[in-house]
């Protein structure tokens, strides 16, 4: 397969999110919290793929020892200093899941629920325990075994499919649907970071990350076809799991569904 041939492959399911009737919902400071307080998960864990893509790609122990690809390590270090320590909308440098939790208390979106989620990933040292024990929606949680799993399965290929189609590829036409309702539906709210943070994410994954991402796939890859094959499952499943992460969010918003 090739990149392009992927791109047709999960056409339907990207076509289902760009058009998915949660922008549309979004229509009150409250909705916006909503969103907010569930995405920030998706925020969260997006960090980890990168993280494992570092990890397997690059040497991250000592003694240092050159690893693969140069080509691949160039790749993933530059996406890497861009996502963890990025300029924010002050000028200082953070992370863009810092920039983010920083944009929901500006809006006053409540932070504390993903707090309590980390402390408790720290305490069990075990990401599918401390999911298991939360109480966020089942498709939330769904959406991050998802990408724990394809973590713990520990093939580069398929986490960088994960990472590049179902997050890096994907975002700056989602994000752009997302910022057509701010300005229109909430001009009394303090939204500067929150819009900052979007703008960049578009600007940073259509011109640089996103094609970054697709020629790592690319590298990765290489001719082998069973590759290719699995990157392009992991890649419908990943988007199928940000769909039902959207559909979480507007049940909750319409209140169609007892949140558990």
């Amino acid at each position: 397969m090739t990149i392009q041939e992927i791109n047709q492959s999960i056409a339907n399911q990207k076509s289902q999110l760009l058009q998915h009737s949660l922008y549309e919902k979004v229509k009150t400071i409250d909705d916006l919290h909503c969103f907010l307080e569930n995405h920030i998960y998706a925020v969260w864990d997006f960090m980890s793929l990168l993280k494992a893509l570092q990890n397997k790609l690059t040497c991250t122990t000592i003694p240092w020892m050159p690893v693969g690809n140069p080509e691949i390590r160039y790749l993933i270090n530059e996406i890497v200093v861009a996502e963890e320590t990025d300029l924010a909308y002050d000028g200082s440098r953070q992370s863009h899941f810092e920039m983010y939790l920083d944009a929901m208390q500006e809006c006053g979106a409540n932070t504390s629920p993903i707090i309590r989620f980390l402390e408790n990933v720290k305490n069990t040292q075990n990401i599918f325990v401390s999911i298991k024990q939360s109480d966020l929606h089942p498709n939330v949680k769904a959406f991050l075994e998802f990408s724990f799993g394809i973590i713990e399965l520990g093939k580069p290929h398929q986490i960088a499919a994960a990472f590049t189609f179902g997050r890096e590829d994907l975002i700056p036409s989602m994000f752009t649907e997302i910022l057509k309702n701010f300005q229109t539906n909430f001009p009394e709210t303090k939204l500067d970071k929150l819009v900052y943070y979007f703008e960049r994410h578009i600007e940073l994954d259509a011109d640089e990350h996103g094609p970054m991402a697709m020629q790592m796939i690319t590298e990765l890859c290489g001719s082998d076809a069973q590759k290719w094959k699995e990157v392009n499952e992991v890649s419908i499943q990943a988007l199928e799991k940000r769909i039902g992460l959207w559909d979480a969010i507007e049940a909750q918003m319409t209140m169609e569904i007892e949140f558990s």
